[in-house]
């Protein structure tokens, strides 16, 4: 419990300084021909609240056995040409 109240701080306190960030950026970017907005810091707002997810932290089951344990030795995951 005490973790999760430690991430949720911890979260909080980078999204402020990541805002600050941010709005530093917007006023301050060089290139006013082609200037900055928010929408240019979306996956990086995506990823400061995927922090905050308990999941995030669980490791992720596979989904195939490895080779060792009998699992295939080679897995396709090139798509076939188109006809």
């Amino acid at each position: 419990m005490e973790n999760s109240d430690q991430r949720r701080q911890f979260v909080g306190e980078l999204w402020r300084r990541f805002e600050a960030l941010q709005e530093w950026a917007i006023h301050n970017w060089p290139d006013q021909q082609h200037p900055l907005s928010s929408a240019n810091f979306v996956e990086a707002r995506k990823e400061i609240l995927a922090l905050g997810h308990d999941d995030m932290f669980k490791q992720a089951e596979p989904s195939v056995a490895e080779p060792a344990d009998g699992g295939p030795q080679y897995i396709e995951v090139t798509p076939a040409p188109w006809p």
